[in-house]
């Protein structure tokens, strides 16, 4: 048997939109466009068919501005119960090759078939012909020796397409293909760069891995493993459950955010439930990611270091809205924040403490709120609410008449 590895990244094509056109069939032929709720301010494009990506729909697009696009536009809610089966039925079709299944989203999936009798591109066929017969949709593939070509594979022919990339072919199947088309370079590193003058996956190959370290650190290193085809990161079993990196809760909120005030009251808000799932996951975070879309729908991200491991939801919020004070020039009012705790860590884990933190203030502060978990699992989530969040925070399903407990303001 040959020590040659052989991976599979099988993407399901248009996914939202390809499950409405074969549950609803009068679709089919149509430009469709999955979105979230008009009467929130959710009316932004989760999803597209062919057709609406080929008149210039874009996932992310608000609703008028797609509609004013495409005029035939069909918008239709998001029926997640639908595609999380239509999901789980495709991967039962991945399981009948093997066990090494790694999802990558709800419509993505990495295969290791390496040890299979079959060559991955006859598994590749037999995926794509089964997907189509069995559950009326269709999925691209990628064919490759490594995870991250296989993906590429799955990117370069849409839909319903088969590419194979091989070690003899892949310098001149992907180096002329621009940086950005490759994993795990997103618009930041894209720009940095395209401000040194490597603008394709070959030109990041051939640069000087020392260089790449200096400028984006161990990760610059990875990029240059990727782009020249060595990564070796292996595909994990269908049943592996991957460690909780991060917790995060974001929201587009009813109304534009027009003031710091707006900010901080639903970041307070967002926290509360990111504070009662690191509880849950035993977990406690020593950083924090700040996500703001503006109304024109620009993006910005922010991060920072905590003093001290945590989990209250209070401090959190705190060290995301001082980040965002800092960092956030107002010239655009806010549609949209999430809230992320990063660098996790198990709540046990030993601390190295600090003379700049009054850890007697922060015990009580926590003693208070294992009183406020404790209140809340017994009556119900809303049973206590801080009175800075009484009003209208601009937050879909945020009911100002629940019952409140005053005192909570801290900060």
């Amino acid at each position: 048997m040959s020590n040659e590895r052989t991976i599979l990244h099988s993407d399901m094509n248009s996914f939202y939109a390809s499950v409405e056109m074969m549950l609803n069939p009068s679709l089919r032929g149509k430009a469709v466009a999955v979105c979230g709720a008009t009467e929130d301010r959710h009316g932004i494009v989760l999803a597209k068919s062919e057709k609406a990506k080929k008149a210039g729909v874009k996932t992310g697009m608000v609703n008028w501005e797609a509609k004013k696009l495409c005029p035939d536009l069909v918008l239709v809610p998001p029926q997640y119960e639908q595609y999380l089966k239509f999901s789980k039925l495709a991967h039962q079709i991945y399981y009948r090759y093997t066990d090494l299944v790694e999802p990558f989203g709800m419509d993505e999936c990495w295969l290791d078939v390496s040890s299979h009798v079959k060559s991955g591109m006859a598994i590749a066929e037999e995926i794509r012909k089964s997907t189509r017969e069995e559950l009326g949709l269709t999925v691209s593939i990628g064919v490759s020796f490594n995870k991250i070509f296989a993906k590429l594979g799955s990117d370069m022919k849409k839909p319903d397409a088969i590419t194979e990339i091989t070690k003899e072919n892949f310098k001149d199947k992907v180096w002329s293909l621009k940086a950005s088309e490759m994993i795990y370079v997103g618009p930041a590193t894209t720009k940095k760069l395209n401000s040194r003058c490597i603008y394709t996956i070959g030109e990041l190959a051939d640069c000087n891995p020392e260089l790449l370290e200096r400028w984006f650190g161990i990760n610059g290193i990875q990029l240059w493993r990727y782009a020249n085809g060595t990564d070796e990161s292996r595909v994990m079993h269908k049943d592996f459950i991957s460690p909780v990196k991060s917790i995060g809760h974001g929201i587009t909120c009813t109304a534009d955010l027009i003031s710091e005030d707006d900010v901080w009251k639903v970041m307070l808000q967002l926290t509360q439930d990111i504070g009662h799932k690191l509880r849950l996951h035993k977990l406690k975070a020593a950083g924090v990611q700040v996500f703001v879309r503006t109304k024109d729908l620009n993006f910005y991200q922010f991060q920072t270091r905590l003093g001290f491991k945590t989990q209250l939801p209070n401090e959190i919020a705190s060290a995301a809205f001082d980040i965002f004070k800092q960092k956030y020039i107002w010239n655009t009012d806010i549609r949209a924040v999430t809230v992320r705790a990063t660098n996790l860590e198990p709540q046990d884990e030993a601390e190295q403490v600090s003379m700049f933190v009054d850890y007697n203030k922060i015990c009580k502060k926590e003693k208070v709120q294992d009183a406020i978990e404790e209140i809340r699992s017994r009556f119900g989530k809303g049973a206590v609410k801080m009175a800075v969040l009484l009003g209208d925070l601009k937050m879909p399903g945020h009911h100002s008449q629940e019952i409140i407990m005053p005192g909570m303001m801290y900060r």
